[in-house]
């Protein structure tokens, strides 16, 4: 039995291989078959190509078709080689105007329709292989068509020309011969591979089963389909569990590089499992030293207090239900880090640090935001405040001073509520602008708007404005908080810089990404040492200036965020013949 399984396994493994290599070896034949008639055809036809070329070049030569002369072709009909015996010229209508073997071509059919004809018709050269109705004999035919006629030269197709186009016998003896080397030494090979592979076939029975295998045992015969049925299960199962390993090891380092906190992962030996480079980024910041590696956070100071936690308990034996914890804050370089620290029961923890300076920042600005609203609002409702209570107690108060303190108390209500509207867009700003539609605006028209809305208080102080923004200046942004940007200079100039100035809005720069403006005045400008705090919310260069004109304090500040939202920049500068002069940039939209 164990013998009738090897030779059925043999016999397989043989006849498998043996039907490959005959299919290739016929694949082989067939090819070298049919490039060896190509070649011996192409040959033939190069011939017949250059007879078909001499006589076009003759009847050219000879005006041959415009004398109507067709028997000067006898002369050359007479110099062709012998096998080459027959000539025809074909008019392009199909009637035959010379032919070597017939000597009244009148007699001749129509020769359009004939198949070498009809492909040197389409294709400028055609060939064929049949019976000739005139002289009863077989042609090699090939034709050439030359616009105005066809020359087509023919062969009898006999047994020379036959013998001709025949393919070399010489390789198929060769292919035979290799076939049987071949047939000889697949034999042996499947001889050897059964014998193997059946031994491998008990090995893997042996193992499936958990029994001890010896290097020098001798292994018996069995089937094919069993080793296969092991190794395919076995590989199914260690192949599953590394896809899935592998998947989720995959889904956690994604995870790890999209956070915004840096994180690391370390085994009770204090030896670094996974982190991300977020986390290496901020132990760099926070250590004094440069370059510091993962193993180093034990010598950084500022982490001392998370390394003593995790210390201690890696020492504790026993935990409780819930894993021991540890976060804290820390300043470095102006930046804030929250550390925080899971012991876990393997004594390996985790490490996080989160970079908070953006949230701290914002948290002590809404903070001194609050402290400056609250502030500013004091005067505003205590002015009002003061004026109704003076109209409420003043029982005997003449018309004309009750209404000049209505219409003071109606100012500082307009003032209260221009502060409370400003705050608001600021806050909206804050929040990135998702309340904001953005879409190409023209610039000068809105500009131009600003102008017009404004121009009563303009003339009121002598102030001429122009726009030399031109026509076809297109940005991308929210039409609303644009008009905010131009109003609030122009108020601006019109509040602090004086009388009987010039404000000029320009277009001075444009690349393929931004539009850059510049928004100047003749004014006063203001003192070197206050022109980095101007876009702060509430600063005010004069206090009591500042209340006299009006304004919330809020108007740069507006600005600046305005267009930093609109994806640009803004400076402000000192004119050497005086005034302020603005630069800034908004993002251009495609037209």
């Amino acid at each position: 039995m164990a013998i009738q399984r090897k030779r059925s396994f043999r016999q397989r493994i043989f006849f498998s291989y043996l039907a490959v290599f005959t299919l290739f070896t016929i694949a082989i034949l067939l090819f070298q078959y049919k490039r060896e008639k190509e070649f011996r055809v192409a040959q033939l036809e190069n011939t017949l190509e250059n007879l078909v070329t001499l006589t076009h070049n003759f009847i050219r030569q000879n005006h041959v078709l415009h004398n109507e002369n067709p028997g000067i072709l006898d002369s050359l009909v007479a110099i062709y080689p012998e096998s080459y015996e027959r000539l025809t010229v074909i008019m392009a209508d199909g009637t035959v105007f010379y032919d070597s073997e017939v000597s009244d071509v009148r007699t001749m059919e129509n020769h359009l329709d004939r198949p070498e004809v009809q492909k040197s018709l389409y294709s400028g050269k055609g060939s064929s292989v049949r019976h000739s109705a005139t002289t009863g004999e077989n042609y090699y035919y090939y034709s050439r068509y030359y616009a105005a006629y066809f020359v087509r030269v023919s062969m009898v197709y006999n047994v020379q020309v036959k013998e001709f186009l025949k393919t070399e016998q010489f390789f198929l003896i060769f292919i035979l011969v290799l076939f049987l080397i071949m047939w000889l030494i697949i034999s042996l090979v499947t001889k050897q591979i059964s014998k193997f592979v059946i031994q491998l076939q008990d090995l893997s029975v042996k193992a499936g089963r958990g029994e001890l295998i010896e290097e020098n045992q001798i292994f018996t015969d069995s089937e094919l389909s069993t080793i296969k049925q092991q190794i395919v299960t076995i590989y199914n199962r260690l192949n599953k569990a590394k896809s899935d390993l592998t998947r989720e090891k995959e889904k956690l380092f994604q995870h790890l590089n999209v956070l915004n906190e840096g994180i690391a992962f370390y085994t009770a030996k204090n030896e670094v499992i996974l982190t991300n480079s977020l986390f290496v980024q901020h132990i760099n910041i926070l250590s004094e030293k440069s370059s510091v590696t993962l193993p180093d956070i034990f010598q950084i100071k500022e982490l001392e207090p998370a390394i003593k936690f995790v210390r201690f308990h890696q020492l504790d034996k026993a935990f409780s239900n819930e894993l021991p914890r540890f976060s804290f804050k820390l300043t470095k370089k102006e930046a804030v880090f929250e550390i925080r620290v899971i012991v876990f029961t393997d004594k390996g923890f985790e490490m996080v640090l989160s970079d908070i300076s953006k949230i701290e920042k914002r948290r002590m600005i809404k903070q001194q935001l609050t402290a400056n609203i609250a502030h500013e609002l004091k005067t505003p409702v205590a002015s009002l405040r003061g004026y109704l209570e003076t109209i409420l107690s003043a029982k005997d108060i003449s018309a004309d001073k009750k209404n000049y303190f209505i219409e003071r108390a109606f100012l500082q209500s307009e003032r209260l509520s221009e502060l409370l509207d400003d705050v608001s867009l600021l806050n909206n700003i804050d929040e990135g602008g998702s309340l904001f539609e953005f879409k190409p605006i023209e610039i000068k028209q809105l500009v131009d708007d600003v102008i017009e809305n404004q121009w009563s208080r303009l003339r009121e102080k002598g102030i001429s404005c122009t726009n030399e923004i031109g026509a076809d200046v297109r940005v991308m942004g929210n039409d609303s908080l644009l008009s905010s940007i131009f109003l609030n200079l122009v108020e601006n100039s019109i509040r602090y810089a004086g009388e009987n100035i010039t404000i000029s809005i320009r277009n001075f720069h444009s690349d393929q990404a931004r539009h850059y403006f510049s928004f100047s005045d003749t004014g006063t400008g203001i003192p070197e040492e206050h022109l980095p705090r101007i876009f702060e919310r509430f600063y005010r260069i004069d206090e009591g200036r500042s209340r006299k004109t009006g304004g919330t304090g809020l108007g740069l500040s507006i600005v600046k965020n305005a267009i930093q939202l609109h994806k640009g920049e803004i400076s402000v500068k000192n004119l050497p013949e005086g005034g302020l002069e603005f630069y800034f940039s908004l993002e251009r939209a495609e037209r």
